[in-house]
């Protein structure tokens, strides 16, 4: 007999008045801090004025939040949301004829990676600063970000996988009893490995590399494994089960052309940048 994992951690941690303190949040807030402080290394290392940093993060976080909460919204639950476009932006939602608290419970990594470069576009403009420079730096510390999201999810036990009989399958408790791929983990090991890879190219060849290459491995490693773990997903909404490939995977596609782009370009203009 398999000895499958159990899962059924509250993803509250404690409640103050209607605020709840949850993992998830806790675990978003520590991937902004530690890549946070990647970042500020990595200003420090190229003598950039670490003031510059400070502002990038404002709009970056905004991005985020922002691109993320839109995106679900709109890739996978317009048909509520848009009879309920306040609570898009709002962290209350209407129950029973009154309006709850119960924080942005929705959030599209391909949202917020649309903010993320939308933020940067304005803020590499209003500051007169190399965008291709700025996403490259971006991309060496994001996908930590992405990696504590998803262990997160997995907290939540949410975005969660399809049955397996794997040794390892986890059985999410607060879903039902099927013992399942812990696809949330594979995604963070995922992020993890290529955080590693990012970032020993940029320790050896900082000096060589042309602006853009390490935004593109990271838009094309991130969104590859993406669309290769999707297939074992359980969808996150009915309208993706007669789908040939879910909303995921087709939103990463465009990630991945512009990643493979990018990397072509760096590798091939003739002038050099660093980042």
């Amino acid at each position: 007999m398999q000895n499958y994992i159990h899962w059924n951690i509250d993803p509250e941690i404690t409640k103050i008045g209607v605020i709840a303190i949850r993992y998830y949040s806790i675990l978003f807030v520590s991937g902004l801090l530690v890549s946070f402080y990647i970042l500020k290394n990595l200003y420090k290392k190229e003598n950039i004025n670490l003031e510059l940093l400070d502002k990038l993060f404002i709009y970056m976080g905004i991005g985020t939040i922002l691109g993320a909460r839109i995106g679900h919204c709109v890739f996978y639950e317009w048909f509520y949301f848009k009879h309920h476009l306040l609570e898009i932006v709002i962290p209350f939602q209407e129950i029973n004829g009154s309006y709850e608290f119960t924080g942005y419970r929705g959030l599209a990594s391909h949202g917020a990676g649309i903010g993320i470069i939308g933020s940067v576009i304005l803020y590499s403009y209003l500051n007169k600063q190399n965008i291709l420079s700025i996403l490259d730096k971006m991309a060496i510390a994001t996908p930590l970000i992405g990696a504590f999201i998803r262990l997160g999810n997995f907290m939540n036990s949410e975005i969660i996988g399809n049955p397996t009989n794997a040794n390892w399958g986890v059985i999410f408790e607060r879903v039902d009893s099927l013992p399942r791929h812990p696809a949330q983990l594979y995604e963070a090991i995922a992020y993890l490995i290529i955080f590693f890879i990012i970032y020993l190219l940029y320790c050896k060849n900082s000096r060589k590399t042309k602006a853009g290459l390490y935004a593109g491995i990271f838009l094309s490693l991130t969104f590859t494994a993406r669309f290769f773990i999707e297939f074992i997903k359980a969808n996150q909404e009915a309208f993706e089960q007669n789908m040939t490939l879910n909303m995921g995977q087709w939103l990463s596609i465009p990630y991945v052309i512009i990643g493979l782009f990018l990397i072509y370009w760096s590798l091939t203009k003739s002038a050099k940048a660093r980042i």
